[in-house]
C-alpha cells in the first residue's frame, strides 16, 4: 500500500473525521492530510504507532550498542552475567 493512494484534504478530514478514524482501525493504513495541495500530516491507528515507537526504541538501542562495539565499549559475557548476578542477589 502507498501513502499517495490515502491521501484527504483538511476541509475533506473535517467532514469525514469519524469515518476515516474507523477506517483507520480496520485496516490499519495511514492516512496523509494535505492542506492547498501540500502534504502537512499523516494520521494512523494507535496500534500501529506504538509498533512504530517500540520499533524506533529498538533500533535506537541497536544503534547504540553496534557504536559500543566499534568504539571497544564491551566487556565479556561472563563479566556481564556476573554482575547482573550480584545485582539481583543484593
Amino acid at each position: 500500500m502507498k501513502l499517495s493512494d490515502r491521501v484527504t484534504s483538511v476541509s475533506e478530514f473535517k467532514t469525514t473525521a469519524p469515518r476515516v478514524i474507523r477506517e483507520l482501525a480496520e485496516h490499519r493504513e495511514p492516512v496523509l492530510i494535505t492542506s492547498h495541495g501540500k502534504a502537512k500530516a499523516v494520521i494512523q491507528d494507535i496500534d500501529s504507532y506504538e509498533r512504530t515507537q517500540e520499533t524506533l526504541a529498538l533500533l535506537s538501542m541497536l544503534t547504540r550498542t553496534d557504536k559500543d562495539v566499534r568504539e571497544g565499549e564491551t566487556r565479556p559475557l561472563k563479566d556481564a552475567f556476573s554482575s547482573v548476578r550480584d545485582r539481583v542477589k543484593k
